[in-house]
């Protein structure tokens, strides 16, 4: 099989255990740069993946970009294509498919406890994480609720009410809110360099790199086997 992957930022592209799941399935894959790169016809791929950033939805005036990936999302769905979306591509996704995206009660960073629904333990992507799964988090935008009524919500936190979703019928259509593709240390070590500046904009959240640091080698193990377990799934619904 092969994958579109399309990045919005230069240091946040596929992360570590995306990337491991890729060799272990022996996924081809072209990353496409949207800031800079021309996107292809979706044709000739077996599925999509909308990667993270740091625009926001609305903001297509800043990153032009987004108007012309927007056009492609909808197109794409219009075809059918398997699309699996990351952060700010979970929120492109829902924004096409008519659900509102705007920000969040608080910013959401670092590691917390999602909680599957009885949606999402039904969903063949999902169904074999348990009730309870840790999520990397990143983001003060969110998908706001109530959503579509062609929505399924598969996964909510205390941080966030929508960290996942899926169309009805359509379990190949999923967004996900949390960054669990890139939750080991190496990823985020580059993010916490690279992004320091938009954390530092947040005057009522302290980010204490070091307790990150150490939750993200604690959480390794069992991310990591979610994870691949999950884009397991995936693949097997998609195929």
């Amino acid at each position: 099989m092969k994958l579109l992957v399309l990045q919005h930022t230069p240091w946040a592209g596929p992360g570590r255990l995306l990337l491991e799941a890729f060799a272990t399935h022996r996924i081809d894959c072209d990353l496409v740069k949207v800031w800079q790169d021309w996107i292809p016809d979706f044709n000739g791929y077996g599925g999509i993946i909308l990667l993270g950033g740091a625009p926001n939805v609305e903001q297509e005036e800043k990153y032009p970009f987004l108007v012309e990936e927007k056009r492609f999302i909808k197109r794409a769905i219009d075809a059918d294509k398997p699309i699996l979306g990351f952060c700010l591509g979970h929120q492109l996704l829902a924004s096409v498919l008519g659900a509102q995206v705007g920000p969040n009660f608080k910013p959401s960073i670092g590691f917390v406890q999602g909680h599957v629904t009885h949606d999402g333990r039904e969903h063949p992507a999902f169904r074999n994480l348990g009730k309870t799964m840790p999520m990397f988090k990143w983001h003060s935008q969110t998908v706001l609720e109530p959503l579509p009524k062609h929505f399924s919500l598969l996964a909510t936190s205390e941080q966030c009410q929508v960290e996942a979703f899926s169309l009805e019928q359509r379990p190949h259509i999923l967004g996900l809110q949390f960054d669990n593709h890139v939750a080991v240390f190496e990823d985020i070590s580059l993010w916490l360099e690279q992004d320091g500046q938009w954390l530092a904009s947040f005057r009522s959240l302290v980010v204490r790199p070091a307790d990150l640091l150490a939750e993200a080698h604690r959480l390794r193990t069992k991310i990591s086997g979610d994870f691949q377990q999950f884009f397991s799934d995936y693949l097997r619904l998609i195929s």
